[in-house]
């Protein structure tokens, strides 16, 4: 620590330049926080898949729905725990922009397949009793301001009511609902299948997906088999797939996110590699003289080095620092657009460690080329 003036005084030496460099690198890391934040928020839901679970859709198309009927069928299947089912919604309110993950089902058997959901007993018992009752995520709660007693008109994408022909929805709010391990699940809210079922113009008694938890994880692909072959030739048949291939495949529908991320991320850091590095090589070379003075003075090889790199790392970090501080309070503002609730400590972690590398890569060359250097010529220069 003896010598951090001296670090701090020569990072400094050419006021502007250092600033410009350290706004460039703080930039480029803000913009790795933020891209990395995002992509982590859109694969978490892949992350925290269930093992115990299996996503039943149509062979034909997500889109495509299953009659209600196959249950039973569903129920009776040994290595069957419990069965569930939804139907994409596609709710709004109040603008299209504030997309709700509605779905209605039959909230019994969706507790029992997904325990991570947790609702109070008393607010389980007030949807059922309420035909137009709905659950709210608390994300989604926070989110809009409602409470217990709310009236919410939603808007849909795709049903249109029988009675009317209007595609609003009116909803009462019973309650609230959390799930265990990943507060961005709550974004959206539960509603009663029979009241859906009965009130929509087309498509009654037909679900969008079946939700199936099994005894046995390690009899899940034998299961998902069990029940395809179930549906076989029939108009009806059937994809099974683990909750994570499902989540996989979803994902995939919106391209490949994580390599869009990365290509943008290497991009910018490959620019900025040659940026930083040739700002380390210009002070250092300013600074010839001044080195073989050090060295007069006794300081060695290494420990010229290691001034030099030092003063590399110093910079790196404390522009990589801001930038994520930047990106670490930036994130709340959009966590609830994507889902998530905030910027992940890993993402945390690995730009500190880019900025480690960043460091060796465009301080170590000059550091180097300072620590070989000869007094006399450094002084006749």
């Amino acid at each position: 620590m003896k010598f951090f003036p001296l670090l701090w005084a020569t990072l400094w030496r050419k006021k502007i330049r250092t600033i410009f460099t350290l706004m460039s690198i703080m930039i480029a890391f803000l913009l790795f926080g933020m891209l990395q934040g995002v992509n982590a928020a859109f694969h978490s839901g892949v992350d925290n898949a269930n093992v115990n679970r299996l996503i039943v859709s149509s062979r034909i198309s997500l889109t495509e729905a299953l009659p209600l009927s196959q249950m039973q069928q569903m129920d009776a299947l040994p290595g069957v725990a419990h069965v569930t089912y939804a139907v994409w919604f596609d709710a709004r309110y109040q603008e299209q922009k504030n997309f709700l993950f509605a779905v209605p089902t039959d909230i019994d058997r969706y507790l029992a397949t997904i325990p991570e959901v947790k609702v109070a007993p008393d607010q389980v018992e007030a949807l059922k009793r309420t035909r137009s009752g709905i659950l709210i995520g608390t994300v989604a709660a926070k989110k809009y301001g409602w409470k217990i007693g709310d009236r919410v008109p939603l808007h849909s994408n795709i049903w249109t009511r029988k009675a009317d022909g209007q595609s609003d929805w009116a909803f009462d709010v019973v309650g609230f609902y959390d799930f265990t391990g990943d507060p961005s699940q709550t974004d959206g809210a539960i509603f009663n299948y029979s009241y859906f079922d009965e009130a929509r113009a087309f498509r009654n008694g037909t679900i969008g997906w079946w939700i199936v938890s099994v005894k046995d994880p390690n009899q899940s692909a034998a299961v998902a088999q069990a029940i395809d072959k179930l549906f076989e030739n029939s108009s009806d048949e059937t994809k099974s797939q683990s909750e994570k291939e499902f989540a996989q495949g979803f994902m995939k529908q919106f391209g490949d996110i994580n390599f869009i991320v990365t290509a943008i991320l290497g991009a910018v850091f490959f620019t900025l590699l040659f940026l930083t590095g040739n700002t380390m090589m210009q002070s250092v070379r300013e600074r010839v003289p001044e080195m073989a003075v050090l060295k007069t003075l006794g300081f060695s090889d290494g420990q010229v080095l290691t001034l030099v790199f030092a003063e590399s790392l110093l910079l790196c970090l404390l522009a990589a620092a801001l930038g994520l501080l930047l990106a670490q309070m930036i994130f709340p503002l959009i966590a609830g657009k994507i889902g998530a609730a905030s910027l992940p400590l890993q993402v945390l972690a690995t730009g500190g460690l880019i900025a480690v590398v960043l460091a060796v890569l465009t301080g170590l060359p000059p550091a180097l080329s300072a620590s070989r250097l000869n007094i006399v010529d450094a002084l006749r220069s």
